[in-house]
């Protein structure tokens, strides 16, 4: 018996589904279905039951899946204590992180992280906040970064920075939106926004509901996947939104935008690891190197 049967087992033991197992583990169903019928081949023992499209433990898989989780813990144990004996860091980091941290903040910190840690795989995957949380939550990812705050008390944030949002127009329709550089009406703007779910948006529907309003009362024009689109939607003269100056700090200094000057509070950055998942080397290694920086 191998470990990568073992893995697999687990796998298929933990989604019910031989498929949807060997997707994760990148394998052809076929080659899942082998190596469950190599470990109940060779020890004469049935470990799934089938019901329907799923399988289930059975009373053997049942007793045996604790077994085979804690082999595999005792060999990354292992791994990680020969690969820790040779002062380098190894393995794969998967990264989550909000639009506006994955784009304009996080690279230079990835940088110096792999200038540092060479012989670790670096997956950077950009997903909006919610959706982030959930990432870190399920484990597809080691480590998150948002903007605002989350929801689960299973994971543990960490402020790492802040941003400074800013209410941004077309300078072509600053005078006929009735902005001025302090005094702004939400309810007579047409509005560009990010979808459900993002940090960005959330800024803006506090936004409203501090100014007083209903988000249903806004006109709402676009609604757009990306901070980079609502920027051109709002250079290109549809309406106003509510942005990170990241984001824009390029077009404001040319003159295609301009921000109304308003006492926005700052919003924060916040890095989001399992309170339940014991580190590997790699993800201490990142997460010592933002502190550094905080």
């Amino acid at each position: 018996m191998t470990l990568t049967q073992l893995k697999i087992f687990i796998m298929v033991a933990e989604l019910g589904n031989v498929t949807k197992a060997a997707e994760r583990l990148g394998l052809t169903q076929s080659a899942a279905s082998a190596a469950i019928a190599a470990i109940e081949n060779t020890y004469q023992v049935k470990l799934f039951e089938r019901v329907g499209r799923s399988v289930e433990l059975s009373e053997t898989g049942k007793r045996f899946l604790p077994e085979a989780q804690s082999t595999i813990r005792s060999a990354r144990a292992t791994v990680r204590n020969l690969r820790s004996l040779s002062g380098k860091t190894y393995g794969n980091l998967h990264i989550t992180a909000s639009q506006t941290i994955a784009n304009y903040w996080l690279p230079q910190r990835l940088a110096t992280f792999h200038s540092r840690n060479p012989e670790v795989m670096l997956n950077v995957t950009m997903l909006n906040t919610r959706d982030v949380e959930q990432a870190v939550l399920k484990g597809t990812a080691n480590i998150g970064f948002v903007e605002g705050e989350i929801t689960s008390d299973k994971l543990e944030l960490i402020e790492v920075d802040h941003d400074q949002p800013l209410i941004v127009v077309s300078s072509k329709r600053w005078s006929s939106l009735g902005i001025s550089n302090n005094n702004i009406n939400p309810k007579i703007i047409p509005w560009v926004v990010r979808e459900k779910g993002s940090g960005t948006r959330k800024i803006l529907e506090d936004f409203i509901d501090q100014s007083g309003l209903d988000w249903d009362t806004l006109e709402i024009v676009l609604e757009l996947p990306s901070n980079e689109s609502v920027r051109e939607a709002v250079i290109a003269g549809v309406g106003a939104t509510l942005i990170s100056r990241h984001v824009v700090n390029l077009s404001l200094q040319s003159g295609l935008l301009k921000s109304a000057t308003l006492n926005l509070p700052p919003r924060n950055y916040h890095m989001i690891v399992h309170k339940e998942r014991p580190p590997s080397n790699a993800e201490e290694a990142l997460i010592q190197l933002i502190e550094e920086n905080i």
